[in-house]
């Protein structure tokens, strides 16, 4: 007898999306700590997308398809003169928010950036916003955009704890397109029918691969790959709102569906198991959990797993910038993670190589006690050549602690130590670093920290009155809360 593989009776749409979905319809914010750090994502996003406007292998991307296309009610960029269509506003700002590396963090079984989300939510809040104004009717705050926000990390957030697509070979962008089409059809105004085909045709769209962040083929793309992946959220939860018809059995659908084409190769004998086995995990529904205990990066753009082997680099610098040549060996104790993704030896070809090798990231603060996005190009690498000799002398050591408590919920640490042995049989002290500065448990640490990268990344694009007159408004919760979406992004215009 055959299996029903081709048996036509359609399904219920799949638990999983039917929780996003009336997630994102029905679930009321009221966390303060959840919108106070939503408002400090805002700021550190945009001014990571002010700084990237320095770059011309990022501007070089910008702008729309076709040249002088003018849009009626276009989605503004930051830092630019653009005026855009929302899908190509959506990437465009992603690719600003994300190109430098700089914008937030989420670490757990799977991994990524939920401000990436931002592109999306901003090109369509501003659009709509326009829009109802045109009509006569009141445009949306930047509250619903704070909410949003808080909701698109939650999505990517959550399915991140437990669930590893990096180990099936799919990229953490996948999340991205994932929480932007849940957020963006809520911001246009969708029903639960629209919100769910939505969510069904971004989990059967096609997937990226992870490759263009690992050796041998590590490159730009990883820059601007999430800009693409917001931009591909509004456009699906535009087709959705077009009346198109979902796909209810998109995950479990046999032989098919997600389950069975994309995540049944987490190890050999996964595929043969029931798809029970093969289905997300989930150990905590969807709230604000993400939003509040997101990570930041404040002192180095530099992927997040060697932030605090940034660090501890830097408190070292002074005891060996005068003897880098006398250094036999360098011994860095880092968690699995960090192995598995962003150890590398051999020749770095890129920046983009550059900003994702531990070594790199380590060798810089230690030679010259910092590490800035200046430091990854070409220039600054060929000049150097130091660099490269301590990588030579660099050992990758993993410690089960650190890889343990990087996944405790309760602790969520990102531990890094390095030590330093010389020549002449001297060593340094081992300095460790378990929590960068910004994470949760350093807060009243790091917004301060925060609020002054804002300000340095504010004055390389806008007057000092302009610069004033944003940060004034982006520090009143309250003010931010109820200004229009559109009176914002006009703030934002060169």
């Amino acid at each position: 007898m055959s299996v029903n593989v081709d048996l036509n009776e359609r399904p219920d749409y799949d638990q999983v999306i039917q929780d996003i979905a009336d997630y994102v319809l029905n679930y009321r914010i009221e966390s303060e700590e959840a919108l106070n750090t939503a408002r400090h994502c805002l700021m550190d996003s945009l001014g990571c997308a002010l700084l990237a406007l320095r770059f011309p292998e990022c501007t070089k991307h910008l702008g729309p398809i076709v040249e002088g296309t003018v849009v009626p009610n276009g989605a503004r960029v930051p830092g630019t003169r653009l005026c855009l269509d929302p899908l190509k506003a959506a990437w465009d700002i992603g690719c600003i928010v994300r190109w430098l590396d700089y914008n937030d963090t989420w670490l757990a079984a799977e991994w990524g950036h939920p401000s990436d989300n931002i592109g999306a939510i901003l090109a369509v809040a501003d659009h709509l916003a326009q829009r109802r104004i045109a009509q006569g009717e009141a445009p949306l705050t930047m509250r619903a955009v704070l909410e949003a926000m808080i909701m698109a990390h939650e999505i990517q957030g959550v399915f991140a704890l437990e669930n590893s697509f990096n180990r099936v070979g799919l990229d953490h962008v996948f999340l991205v397109k994932l929480a932007s089409t849940a957020v963006t059809a809520k911001l246009m105004g969708a029903g639960r029918e629209q919100l769910l085909s939505a969510l069904s045709h971004a989990f059967v769209d096609g997937q990226a691969l992870r490759t263009y962040r690992h050796a041998p083929n590590a490159g730009s793309r990883k820059s601007w790959a999430a800009g693409d992946a917001s931009s591909r959220g509004v456009r699906l939860a535009d087709i959705a709102m077009r009346g198109e018809m979902g796909i209810p059995g998109v995950l479990t659908a046999p032989q098919w569906g997600f389950y069975d084409v994309l995540f049944s190769h987490t190890n050999q004998d996964l595929a043969l198991k029931p798809i029970e086995a093969r289905q997300f995990s989930f150990p905590q529904g969807f709230g604000c959990y993400v939003m509040e205990n997101v990570l930041f990066k404040i002192s180095f753009p530099a992927e997040f797993h060697a932030q605090t082997a940034c660090e501890a680099a830097v408190t070292l610098h002074p005891q060996v910038k005068d003897r880098l040549h006398e250094i036999d060996r360098i011994v860095i104790t880092t968690q699995e993670s960090a192995i598995r993704i962003i150890s590398k030896v051999g020749k770095l070809a890129n920046p983009a190589d550059r900003d994702h090798c531990i070594q790199y990231m380590t060798a810089v603060p230690l030679a010259f006690g910092s590490l800035l996005a200046e430091q990854y190009e070409d220039d600054f690498h060929a000049a150097h050549p130091i660099i490269d000799e301590l990588r030579e002398k660099m050992h990758i050591v993993e410690d089960p602690r650190y890889s343990r408590e990087y996944l405790e919920a309760d602790k969520r640490s990102i531990a890094n130590a390095i030590q330093l042995f010389f020549k002449d049989g001297s060593s340094t002290e081992q300095v460790a670093v378990e929590y960068p500065v910004g994470h949760r448990r350093r807060r009243e640490e790091g917004i301060p920290l925060l609020e002054d990268k804002f300000k340095a990344n504010l004055a390389t694009r806008f007057t000092a009155r302009r610069s004033a007159d944003i940060f004034s408004l982006c520090q009143d919760q309250a003010r931010l809360e109820a200004t229009p979406v559109n009176r914002f992004m006009d703030l934002w215009v060169i």
